[in-house]
């Protein structure tokens, strides 16, 4: 089960990332949470990483 937690979790990570959400996934009766988890976590590490893009941007810095 532990397994299946951070495959799930992984796979909501990247679906955050990537800015959408499997629904199917999300309401899994064992793994669902997981899977929600790391949506919200990929998606809080998308906006991360476009927030400091964003500020280099404007600070005229290079990537």
């Amino acid at each position: 089960m532990l397994e299946e937690s951070f495959q799930a979790y992984n796979s909501g990570h990247a679906d955050g990332v990537a800015g959408h959400q499997d629904q199917v996934r999300a309401d899994h009766p064992e793994t669902g949470p997981d899977y929600r988890v790391g949506v919200v976590d990929g998606s809080v590490a998308a906006f991360q990483a476009e927030l400091v893009a964003q500020v280099r941007r404007l600070l005229g810095e290079s990537d």
